[in-house]
């Protein structure tokens, strides 16, 4: 056995002086404060001798020590030794590259495998003890001790008195490593919209720290089982220790763009018909009708260019509606379409939920853990979040700057961590009050305040106003559906407009290597050189801000937020078409998209008229206006009712009563002994 281990040993050897002779030689000059580790390619052992490669994915502790063997025997240039130094093996041939999902199997326990994941939470990083010093407390004999399990292991017997203890742990002269805890977990796209299912991983020395919660990692380790405990059990939980990390760089790595190219660039090109009205029918078909909201969707998928993340591309969208309106199929279409893509509902999120936190963790004794919410989860695809509404005011904060700046910041329990969120929200919201009011500013019925929705470069409606042309054609095409998918079910031919009924005009699987692609190859901006679509721009874009701040009573112009938001969309326009430069063509389709926004959210019922305050604000002007004179009268008044209010300004209680509603949760004013004064 000696002999057959020293010829393991020597042929390892071998194998490092042909093709690792470099990189042995820079880990002896940067070993042990800067590099502790020899990263080795899986198929590079392979091609050395595929019998070796066998038995190290077989047998990889034993292999990883006889390889660590041959790096302390390795004849270094420089008189270092390497003695505590690694070995990591990476880049697994891609049949044992496996999912979260399917790593827990009999087959693969104890066996090296490569592990494509998420990360979901990380725990703190802890001193670990691997060689326990004990001294004998009756004659200080002091025993070694090597621990191999996860409960501290003492001496049975002191080797100089031949006692059983008592012994005490010698900390200054036992052997440690740091080590820390991470969960991996399925990635959101990847798990049919159920909870995605985790795996733990232990890591040690200079693998701690090596990513943070939310990021992608293909990661090679040993499937472990963990101690049944107390109750004796025949299912054993599984673990994995891990040997080498590889933080993604390319964002959709799981997906086989090669494959679709042909097809991608010919829809590009306009060879099937406009790109754009083929994204539009891919977009959730089987909703009639609201194709400017599927056509901002499209778009949100294929984004702006972030510049190398100095720059947010990403596209915030708001769809708001009554209930039944089809809101959430339109999320779960995009949830669907996008590369990489979360889905949440507001109702009952935290802010872990959503962003992410540090919290109560259950690693083993660790306190607290970094957790990725959505946000954090979907960076580089879109986060679809679901009743939005209904979220509570604390997460909403946490939001703020997660939409604008694409970071998400957690400062607490000794964690302090940022963490990436470069992520397009698709959210859906319903009315505070259930249904939408006709007489009340669109913006002021939805419970998310005016600093959240000024986020959101777009908000749509998807309402439920009965109108007879509108619902024949919406049954029509439900029945039509329907009738589609009987036939295909049956096996039977099916005409193109039933066909267009349930099948997008471009495959499911085409269209999320387009927009892959797209993101990653394509980088589109404005040219200094095209003067014409600069100018254009900006003409309209002054047009839109001062369209009524010309007026003396109405002030309040579009923000310069909106200019960037043009461009974002102009941006992913030109990706659509695989184009590096954003022509006035895009600018046209990203004006429209703004436009149509503002208008459906920035009416005032009251006077019908367009009103830039209700989209910056959420309060319209003449709502603004009476208000202010609400506040005048009670003010001259020193003290009135709700009642006579509306009397002296003449107009209806219930509209004078939700002004008084929302001057006092303001703080405005305030009520006592039934009278309404000023604060």
């Amino acid at each position: 056995m000696r002999a057959e281990h020293q010829d393991i040993t020597e042929r390892l050897i071998g194998f490092l002086r042909d093709y690792y002779r470099e990189e042995v030689a820079q880990l002896a000059q940067h070993y042990p404060q800067e590099q502790r580790s020899l990263h080795v390619r899986y198929d590079d052992v392979f091609r050395f001798d595929p019998d070796l490669a066998d038995d190290i994915q077989e047998h990889p502790r034993e292999m990883l020590e006889y390889f660590e063997e041959a790096l302390r025997l390795y004849d270094l240039p420089v008189d270092v030794s390497l003695s505590d130094a690694h070995v990591r093996i990476h880049d697994l041939p891609d049949d044992i590259v496996l999912d979260v999902a399917e790593v827990p199997r009999k087959e693969n326990i104890g066996k090296l495998l490569g592990i494509r994941g998420q990360v979901q939470k990380v725990s703190a990083v802890k001193p670990r003890i691997v060689e326990a010093t004990f001294e004998c407390q009756r004659c200080g004999t002091q025993t070694d001790i090597l621990q191999t399990g996860d409960q501290l292991e003492e001496p049975h017997e002191c080797q100089g008195c031949e006692r059983q203890g008592p012994f005490r742990p010698d900390s200054s002269a036992s052997t440690w490593t740091d080590h820390q805890f991470a969960r991996i977990q399925q990635p959101p796209e990847r798990t049919k919209g159920g909870e995605g299912e985790t795996i733990d991983v232990h890591l040690e020395d200079d693998l701690i720290q090596s990513f943070d919660a939310g990021d992608r990692v293909t990661l090679t380790g040993i499937l472990d089982t963990e101690e049944p405990g107390s109750n004796q059990s025949l299912d054993f939980d599984t673990t994995v220790d891990g040997q080498a990390v590889v933080r993604e760089e390319s964002s959709y790595d799981d997906i086989d763009i090669s494959e679709h190219r042909d097809e991608i660039e010919a829809i590009a090109a306009g060879e099937h018909g406009d790109p754009y009205d083929l994204l539009v029918q891919s977009i959730n078909p089987g909703h009639e009708g609201h194709e400017v909201v599927k056509l901002a969707i499209a778009l949100q998928l294929f984004g702006g260019w972030s510049r190398g993340g100095q720059t947010r591309g990403d596209s915030h969208l708001l769809l708001m509606g009554d209930p039944g309106c089809g809101k959430s199929t339109f999320l779960k279409a995009a949830n669907d379409l996008a590369p990489r893509s979360t889905y949440a509902s507001g109702k009952g999120a935290t802010a872990a939920g959503l962003t992410a936190a540090a919290v109560a963790d259950d690693f083993g004794d660790a306190e607290w853990g970094l957790e990725a919410g959505a946000l954090v989860l979907a960076d580089g695809g879109v986060a679809c979040i679901d009743e939005i509404d209904k979220v509570n005011d604390n997460v909403i904060s946490s939001l703020h700057d997660a939409l604008e700046s694409q970071k998400v910041r957690v400062n607490k329990a000794g964690i302090n961590a940022t963490l990436n969120a470069r992520t397009a929200m698709l959210a859906a919201g319903n009315p505070k009050y259930g249904r939408f009011d006709n007489y009340e500013p669109i913006a002021e019925q939805l419970d998310l305040g005016p600093t959240l929705m000024s986020r959101f470069d777009l908000m749509f409606m998807v309402s439920d106003s009965p109108d007879k042309e509108t619902d024949r054609g919406v049954v029509n095409h439900q029945m039509r559906s329907r009738r589609a998918k009987a036939k295909k079910e049956l096996g039977k031919e099916l005409t193109e407009e039933e066909r267009k009924s349930i099948e997008p005009d471009i495959p499911h699987q085409t269209l999320r290597a387009y927009i892959a692609y797209a993101k990653d190859e394509v980088t589109p901006y404005i040219r200094a050189e095209n003067e014409e679509t600069q100018e254009y721009l900006r003409e309209e874009f002054l047009k839109i801000r001062l369209a009524n701040a010309d007026e003396e009573d109405n002030p309040v112009p579009v923000t310069y937020r909106q200019e960037e938001a043009i461009e974002r969309l102009a941006e992913a326009s030109a990706r659509v078409r695989l184009s590096d430069e954003v022509r006035r063509e895009d600018v046209d389709r990203a004006l429209t998209l703004v436009r149509k926004s503002m208008e459906q959210v920035g009416i005032d019922p009251e006077s019908g008229q367009f009103d830039v305050d209700v989209v910056e604000t959420g309060q319209s002007k003449s709502q603004r206006d009476r208000r202010k004179q609400v506040l005048a009268i009670i003010e001259d008044q020193d003290g009135t009712t709700a009642e006579e209010v509306a009397e002296i300004i003449d107009m209806d209680e219930e509209k004078i009563r939700h002004d008084i509603d929302s001057l006092k949760q303001n703080g405005k004013i305030y009520e006592t002994r039934g009278k309404l004064r000023k604060s």
